[in-house]
């Protein structure tokens, strides 16, 4: 597989990178399986998190005996120095690794946060400690709000920055990917699939490998996504007319209203699972019938939607200011309405 240049950390890493959201949702040998499958294709640089519950303990597993093919990235979203230590020797342990390639402050999206992490006494005092001591090798960000994530930069305290970036949130290219050129910053693109809303993975991966700087960061499950993925790689880049047409008629049907999947609304009071419930109108077109009207815990999570309480804790949480309230409501419909014509051609 290809490499780039991480920005000045200067870490020559392969083309596409490997995000360890979705591999919670396996069985651990699952994951394991996943990630050395990536591995096996010539993914290089595996990116996880302390609050991705079992990921980093799975990747861990994954990359015994193989520590010298991989570049490491995980995050602390501790907003103090005693948490992001522990939280670093947690990463450590949960690894098996005795140091970390690209150590990240997790989700700095207001402007207290970025104050927050850069006090020199804060959380930012000991990750610089751990990269003199050799622990840490770089130290990057992550954010999902623009104008914070220009001042990150700007700080010339990180390295590399992650930010969300695909065709529908395209916002980056022209407001934020200059000025990480400008300050040497490497650009790592999360989200390239908008948290699954993009469902064509040709035109969506084609559209950011035109920027040849960018490292994308899909989020794996099974290991028929990441094969997709390297096949999109190992063809021609330079999209057909027909694939700019669907690209644009995918861009007018989104618009900028649609859930991510970053689940930072969580938790809810209510415990409904607000991501799958956003995700309703797609699994509708989707899934089987038969099998989504009759499963258990979509007719759960919408119950749980439709006793909302409107506290609003979520929304005020929502990095992309969505109205989830409101969008819940609309799922809630959808399915039910769904529900009931299929229910209706069962017993006509």
């Amino acid at each position: 597989m290809d490499r780039m240049r991480l920005g000045r950390t200067g870490m020559m890493v392969s083309r596409l990178g490997f995000g360890g959201i979705p591999i919670q949702r396996d069985s651990d040998d699952e994951a394991v399986a996943v990630v050395r499958k990536c591995l096996d294709l010539g993914v290089t640089f595996l990116d996880t998190a302390n609050a991705y519950t079992t990921s980093e303990a799975r990747i861990g597993r994954a990359i015994k005996g193989r520590r010298q093919e991989v570049i490491i990235a995980t995050k602390s979203g501790s907003r103090t120095r005693e948490g992001l230590e522990h939280h670093l020797k947690l990463s450590l342990e949960r690894l098996g690794v005795d140091y970390i390639d690209l150590y990240q402050f997790h989700g700095i999206s207001d402007f207290k946060s970025l104050e927050t992490v850069l006090d020199p006494k804060g959380p930012m005092a000991a990750v610089e400690e751990a990269k003199k001591a050799g622990i840490i090798r770089h130290i990057g960000i992550t954010s999902h709000q623009i104008d914070v994530a220009k001042e990150a930069v700007k700080s010339d305290h990180f390295e590399s920055l992650m930010f969300p970036f695909n065709f529908i949130t395209c916002e980056p290219a022209d407001q934020l990917l200059p000025l990480c050129r400008e300050h040497n910053v490497g650009f790592i693109a999360m989200k390239p699939l908008a948290g699954g809303a993009l469902d064509n993975v040709t035109i969506a991966f084609k559209y950011l490998l035109q920027f040849g700087d960018v490292l994308p960061i899909p989020g794996i499950e099974k290991p028929r996504e990441i094969e997709e993925i390297v096949r999109v790689l190992q063809g021609p880049r330079e999209m057909s007319a027909a694939e700019q047409r669907e690209m644009q008629k995918m861009r007018d049907e989104l618009g900028t209203r649609f859930c991510r999947r970053c689940d930072y609304c969580q938790p809810c009071t209510q415990e409904i699972p607000i991501s799958l419930m956003m995700s309703a109108d797609t699994a509708i077109k989707r899934m089987p019938p038969e099998r989504l009207f009759t499963a258990a815990f979509f007719a759960d999570a919408v119950e749980k939607a439709a006793n909302c309480t409107q506290c609003g804790d979520c929304e005020e949480r929502c990095p992309y200011h969505l109205p989830i309230q409101e969008m819940l409501a609309e799922q809630v419909g959808y399915f039910r309405q769904a529900k009931q014509k299929y229910e209706e051609r069962m017993t006509a």
